[in-house]
């Protein structure tokens, strides 16, 4: 079963602000969702795992990140201006929080498409 991945994302950085290639080209053919999340300081995103779906999801941080696998939790301490990806396959599951004073981005991709009537969700409380 695939484990889930974190790398940090290369940025170029200038006056105007930073830009980043949240995904490759290798991932993009297969994805069928993309939401983008501003969450307020102290807030929390996921707390979630998909039954089906991979979900890769881009944190420009400060943020917790906080992943259960195989009955193991890892936390990740994204820093502030570091942008890292977190490929998460089906059943880990996964939180964001903003661990700093301005609003976080995030940035999620999925294999599956949104479907409200029947979401794809499992809620675990993880943060």
């Amino acid at each position: 079963m695939p484990q889930a991945t974190s790398e940090l994302v290369r940025c170029a950085h200038d006056a105007r602000g930073l830009v980043f290639e949240p995904i490759g080209v290798e991932a993009i053919a297969e994805q069928r969702n993309v939401h983008v999340a501003l969450t307020a300081p102290g807030g929390i995103r996921g707390n979630h795992l998909h039954q089906h779906a991979t979900e890769i999801t881009v944190v420009l941080g400060p943020a917790l990140v906080r992943l259960r696998e195989d009955g193991e939790v890892h936390d990740v301490n994204v820093p502030a201006g570091e942008t890292w990806r977190f490929t998460i396959p089906p059943g880990v599951g996964h939180a964001f929080q903003n661990t700093g004073a301005q609003p976080m981005l995030l940035v999620a991709f999925s294999t599956s498409v949104f479907d409200a009537a029947n979401p794809d969700v499992v809620r675990v409380a993880l943060i």
